[in-house]
């Protein structure tokens, strides 16, 4: 298994992980934000993650939170199960 993951791993270039990491640091607004700043690959990724998580805990909130507004807003079954299915795609 793992010789299985080192040889697709090894498929990829220097050059290509170096221009996918340096797209990733364009999405992160932290990193994104610092002017001038050369961040290591693994800044980037580890920012990643986090900014990952922020997005999660983010979803979840506002998940919650509209549970809660559905629960208190006076819509029938049906638009409620409408409106679920909208929100799933």
């Amino acid at each position: 298994m793992s010789g299985q993951r080192r040889s697709r791993a090894s498929k990829f270039t220097q050059n290509e992980i170096n221009d996918l990491v340096s797209r990733l640091q364009l999405l992160l607004p932290q990193i994104n934000q610092r002017a001038n700043s050369r961040q290591s690959a693994s800044d980037i990724l580890q920012e990643t993650c986090c900014h990952i998580r922020r997005l999660q805990k983010e979803v979840e909130e506002l998940s919650e939170r509209l549970s809660e507004l559905m629960d208190s807003a006076d819509i029938s079954d049906i638009d409620r199960s409408t409106l679920h299915n909208f929100l799933q795609q």
